[in-house]
Protein backbone atom coordinates (compact mmCIF):
# COMPACT_ATOMS: atom_id res chain seq x y z
CA UNK A 1 0.00 0.00 0.00
CA UNK A 2 1.25 3.74 -1.30
CA UNK A 3 -0.05 5.55 1.51
CA UNK A 4 0.80 8.59 0.37
CA UNK A 5 -0.52 7.93 -2.78
CA UNK A 6 -3.43 7.12 -1.18
CA UNK A 7 -4.00 9.68 1.07
CA UNK A 8 -3.29 12.36 -1.75
CA UNK A 9 -6.36 10.62 -3.99
CA UNK A 10 -8.38 11.03 -0.11
CA UNK A 11 -7.28 14.74 -0.18
CA UNK A 12 -8.70 15.17 -3.84
CA UNK A 13 -12.16 13.20 -2.98
CA UNK A 14 -12.28 15.97 1.04
CA UNK A 15 -11.79 19.11 -1.35
CA UNK A 16 -14.47 18.13 -4.10
CA UNK A 17 -16.66 17.40 -0.97
CA UNK A 18 -15.83 21.02 0.59
CA UNK A 19 -16.63 22.52 -2.54
CA UNK A 20 -20.60 21.06 -2.22
CA UNK A 21 -20.52 22.18 1.10
CA UNK A 22 -19.35 25.76 0.37
CA UNK A 23 -21.88 26.12 -2.03
CA UNK A 24 -24.47 25.12 0.17
CA UNK A 25 -23.27 27.18 3.30
CA UNK A 26 -24.40 29.90 0.72
CA UNK A 27 -28.09 29.47 0.19
CA UNK A 28 -28.32 26.87 3.67
CA UNK A 29 -32.30 27.45 4.64
CA UNK A 30 -32.26 26.04 9.20
CA UNK A 31 -35.50 25.18 8.87
CA UNK A 32 -34.48 22.31 6.89
CA UNK A 33 -32.32 20.89 10.20
CA UNK A 34 -33.29 17.69 11.33
CA UNK A 35 -32.58 16.43 15.21
CA UNK A 36 -31.09 13.31 15.91
CA UNK A 37 -31.35 13.50 19.50
CA UNK A 38 -31.28 16.41 22.37
CA UNK A 39 -29.12 19.53 20.56
CA UNK A 40 -27.85 16.91 17.66
CA UNK A 41 -28.82 17.97 14.64
CA UNK A 42 -28.56 16.99 10.62
CA UNK A 43 -28.98 18.14 7.59
CA UNK A 44 -29.32 17.42 4.01
CA UNK A 45 -25.98 18.83 3.49
CA UNK A 46 -24.53 16.21 6.20
CA UNK A 47 -25.78 13.59 4.36
CA UNK A 48 -24.98 14.79 0.73
CA UNK A 49 -21.58 15.27 2.13
CA UNK A 50 -21.36 11.54 3.48
CA UNK A 51 -22.97 10.16 0.48
CA UNK A 52 -20.47 11.93 -1.85
CA UNK A 53 -17.41 10.58 0.26
CA UNK A 54 -18.90 7.09 0.47
CA UNK A 55 -19.38 6.71 -3.06
CA UNK A 56 -15.72 7.87 -3.90
CA UNK A 57 -13.60 6.37 -1.24
CA UNK A 58 -15.18 2.86 -2.17
CA UNK A 59 -13.54 2.99 -5.70
CA UNK A 60 -10.23 3.40 -3.93
CA UNK A 61 -10.29 0.41 -1.19
CA UNK A 62 -13.68 -1.29 -2.81
CA UNK A 63 -13.82 -4.13 0.14
CA UNK A 64 -13.16 -1.63 3.07
CA UNK A 65 -15.55 -1.05 5.80
CA UNK A 66 -17.21 2.36 6.63
CA UNK A 67 -18.24 4.22 10.27
CA UNK A 68 -19.85 7.36 9.36
CA UNK A 69 -22.11 9.75 11.24
CA UNK A 70 -25.27 9.96 9.00
CA UNK A 71 -25.21 6.12 8.63
CA UNK A 72 -25.80 6.39 4.85
CA UNK A 73 -23.69 3.24 4.60
CA UNK A 74 -22.94 0.38 7.79
CA UNK A 75 -20.20 -1.96 6.35
CA UNK A 76 -17.34 -4.07 7.81
CA UNK A 77 -14.65 -4.76 6.61
CA UNK A 78 -12.21 -7.43 6.92
CA UNK A 79 -8.50 -5.20 7.09
CA UNK A 80 -9.70 -1.50 6.29
CA UNK A 81 -12.27 0.71 7.68
CA UNK A 82 -12.87 4.48 6.81
CA UNK A 83 -13.96 6.61 9.83
CA UNK A 84 -15.80 9.68 8.45
CA UNK A 85 -17.69 12.73 10.16
CA UNK A 86 -19.20 14.31 6.70
CA UNK A 87 -19.13 17.53 8.49
CA UNK A 88 -17.80 18.30 12.18
CA UNK A 89 -19.34 21.59 13.58
CA UNK A 90 -22.81 20.87 12.31
CA UNK A 91 -24.38 22.88 14.67
CA UNK A 92 -21.80 26.01 13.70
CA UNK A 93 -22.44 25.53 9.95
CA UNK A 94 -26.30 25.64 10.80
CA UNK A 95 -25.67 28.58 12.81
CA UNK A 96 -24.07 30.81 10.09
CA UNK A 97 -20.66 30.45 12.44
CA UNK A 98 -17.50 29.76 10.25
CA UNK A 99 -15.58 26.83 12.08
CA UNK A 100 -16.35 23.26 10.93
CA UNK A 101 -14.69 20.55 8.68
CA UNK A 102 -14.39 17.22 7.20
CA UNK A 103 -12.84 14.36 8.88
CA UNK A 104 -11.81 11.32 7.12
CA UNK A 105 -9.27 8.48 8.57
CA UNK A 106 -8.31 4.88 7.34
CA UNK A 107 -7.89 2.37 9.94
CA UNK A 108 -5.52 -0.82 8.75
CA UNK A 109 -6.01 -4.23 11.43
CA UNK A 110 -7.24 -1.48 13.51
CA UNK A 111 -4.40 1.33 13.68
CA UNK A 112 -4.94 4.78 11.62
CA UNK A 113 -2.97 4.77 8.36
CA UNK A 114 -4.16 7.94 7.13
CA UNK A 115 -5.66 11.12 8.80
CA UNK A 116 -7.36 14.42 7.05
CA UNK A 117 -9.36 17.45 7.86
CA UNK A 118 -10.38 19.81 5.95
CA UNK A 119 -11.16 23.18 7.90
CA UNK A 120 -13.36 24.93 5.33
CA UNK A 121 -13.79 28.11 5.99
CA UNK A 122 -9.53 28.92 6.25
CA UNK A 123 -9.38 26.13 3.47
CA UNK A 124 -6.87 24.53 5.65
CA UNK A 125 -6.03 20.81 4.72
CA UNK A 126 -4.80 18.99 7.65
CA UNK A 127 -3.13 15.52 6.67
CA UNK A 128 -0.67 12.64 7.23
CA UNK A 129 -0.20 8.89 6.13
CA UNK A 130 1.75 6.52 7.83
CA UNK A 131 5.49 6.70 7.46
CA UNK A 132 5.29 10.40 6.53
CA UNK A 133 5.41 14.09 8.75
CA UNK A 134 2.34 16.10 9.42
CA UNK A 135 0.80 18.07 7.06
CA UNK A 136 -1.47 21.83 6.55
CA UNK A 137 -1.16 22.76 2.99
CA UNK A 138 2.01 20.99 2.21
CA UNK A 139 3.65 22.71 5.08
CA UNK A 140 4.93 20.39 7.45
CA UNK A 141 3.90 20.85 11.16
CA UNK A 142 4.48 20.07 14.72
CA UNK A 143 3.24 20.43 17.74
CA UNK A 144 4.21 22.86 20.19
CA UNK A 145 6.97 23.25 22.44
CA UNK A 146 5.44 25.59 25.43
CA UNK A 147 6.79 23.57 28.46
CA UNK A 148 4.21 24.01 30.74
CA UNK A 149 0.09 24.64 31.44
CA UNK A 150 1.02 28.81 32.70
CA UNK A 151 2.18 29.22 29.52
CA UNK A 152 -0.29 27.56 27.15
CA UNK A 153 -3.78 27.89 25.38
CA UNK A 154 -6.35 24.99 25.70
CA UNK A 155 -9.00 23.76 23.78
CA UNK A 156 -12.15 21.58 24.96
CA UNK A 157 -15.74 20.85 23.98
CA UNK A 158 -19.05 22.03 26.17
CA UNK A 159 -20.95 18.72 26.93
CA UNK A 160 -25.02 19.52 25.30
CA UNK A 161 -26.38 15.64 26.20
CA UNK A 162 -25.51 13.47 28.91
CA UNK A 163 -24.86 16.08 31.38
CA UNK A 164 -24.64 13.82 34.38
CA UNK A 165 -20.56 14.36 34.48
CA UNK A 166 -20.60 17.77 34.04
CA UNK A 167 -20.64 18.75 37.53
CA UNK A 168 -16.92 17.68 37.10
CA UNK A 169 -16.33 19.09 34.27
CA UNK A 170 -16.68 22.13 35.15
CA UNK A 171 -14.58 21.88 38.14
CA UNK A 172 -11.62 20.79 36.09
CA UNK A 173 -12.49 24.12 33.24
CA UNK A 174 -12.70 26.48 36.24
CA UNK A 175 -8.48 24.80 37.00
CA UNK A 176 -7.70 25.01 33.75
CA UNK A 177 -8.82 28.45 33.05
CA UNK A 178 -6.89 29.51 36.44
CA UNK A 179 -3.29 28.02 35.32
CA UNK A 180 -3.51 28.48 31.61
CA UNK A 181 -3.65 31.35 28.99
CA UNK A 182 -7.22 30.65 28.43
CA UNK A 183 -9.46 27.71 26.93
CA UNK A 184 -11.12 27.89 23.94
CA UNK A 185 -14.25 25.95 22.69
CA UNK A 186 -14.80 25.98 18.93
CA UNK A 187 -17.19 23.53 18.51
CA UNK A 188 -14.96 20.93 16.06
CA UNK A 189 -13.10 18.05 17.94
CA UNK A 190 -11.42 17.25 14.57
CA UNK A 191 -10.60 20.97 14.22
CA UNK A 192 -9.88 21.08 17.73
CA UNK A 193 -7.18 18.15 17.34
CA UNK A 194 -5.09 19.53 14.06
CA UNK A 195 -4.93 22.93 15.77
CA UNK A 196 -2.71 21.18 18.46
CA UNK A 197 -1.12 19.41 16.10
CA UNK A 198 0.11 22.54 14.53
CA UNK A 199 0.69 24.24 17.58
CA UNK A 200 -1.81 26.70 17.91
CA UNK A 201 -3.58 24.89 20.94
CA UNK A 202 -0.66 23.33 23.36
CA UNK A 203 -3.66 20.86 24.55
CA UNK A 204 -7.70 19.99 23.78
CA UNK A 205 -9.81 17.59 26.28
CA UNK A 206 -12.91 16.48 25.56
CA UNK A 207 -15.23 13.37 26.63
CA UNK A 208 -18.34 12.34 25.20
CA UNK A 209 -16.89 12.34 21.58
CA UNK A 210 -18.07 9.86 18.89
CA UNK A 211 -15.24 8.05 16.95
CA UNK A 212 -15.77 9.87 13.97
CA UNK A 213 -15.42 13.32 15.75
CA UNK A 214 -11.23 12.30 16.70
CA UNK A 215 -9.87 9.13 14.26
CA UNK A 216 -8.52 11.85 11.75
CA UNK A 217 -7.71 14.34 14.69
CA UNK A 218 -5.80 12.03 16.89
CA UNK A 219 -3.88 10.48 14.25
CA UNK A 220 -2.54 14.18 12.64
CA UNK A 221 -1.59 14.95 16.28
CA UNK A 222 0.11 11.85 16.88
CA UNK A 223 1.80 11.67 13.71
CA UNK A 224 2.54 15.70 14.43
CA UNK A 225 4.87 15.00 17.67
CA UNK A 226 1.94 15.24 20.49
CA UNK A 227 0.55 12.59 22.67
CA UNK A 228 -3.02 11.42 23.12
CA UNK A 229 -4.59 9.55 25.93
CA UNK A 230 -7.66 8.98 27.39
CA UNK A 231 -8.31 10.66 30.87
CA UNK A 232 -7.17 8.02 33.15
CA UNK A 233 -3.62 8.18 31.02
CA UNK A 234 -4.12 5.25 29.03
CA UNK A 235 -4.72 4.77 25.26
CA UNK A 236 -8.65 3.10 25.15
CA UNK A 237 -9.52 7.01 24.25
CA UNK A 238 -12.23 4.83 21.41
CA UNK A 239 -13.55 2.68 23.89
CA UNK A 240 -13.92 5.39 26.57
CA UNK A 241 -14.47 8.32 24.08
CA UNK A 242 -12.67 10.75 25.85
CA UNK A 243 -10.00 12.38 24.80
CA UNK A 244 -6.67 14.28 26.14
CA UNK A 245 -4.73 15.64 23.40
CA UNK A 246 -1.20 17.22 24.04
CA UNK A 247 2.16 18.34 22.47
CA UNK A 248 3.71 16.06 24.75
CA UNK A 249 5.23 18.21 27.47
CA UNK A 250 1.84 18.94 29.17
CA UNK A 251 0.67 15.47 29.13
CA UNK A 252 1.58 15.00 33.22
CA UNK A 253 0.31 18.31 34.52
CA UNK A 254 -3.23 17.86 32.32
CA UNK A 255 -3.52 14.29 33.61
CA UNK A 256 -2.97 14.82 37.22
CA UNK A 257 -5.66 17.55 36.92
CA UNK A 258 -8.12 15.54 34.85
CA UNK A 259 -7.96 12.53 37.57
CA UNK A 260 -9.22 14.62 40.08
CA UNK A 261 -12.36 14.81 38.92
CA UNK A 262 -12.83 11.82 35.85
CA UNK A 263 -11.74 8.67 37.71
Amino acid sequence: MNYELLCNKVISIVKLTGNFIRKEAMQFDSNKIEYKGLNDMVSYVDKTAEQKLVQNLEKLIPDAGFITEEKTISREGKTYKWIIDPLDGTTNFIHGIPAYGISVALYEDGLAVIGVVYELNRGEMFYSYKGGSAFMNKKEIQVSVNPDLKSSLLATGFPYYQFEKQPQYLKLLEEMMQKSHGVRRIGAAAIDLVYTACGRFDAFFEYNLQQWDFAAGCFIVQQAGGEVFDFSGGNDFFTKREILATNGKLTNEMLDAIKKYFS
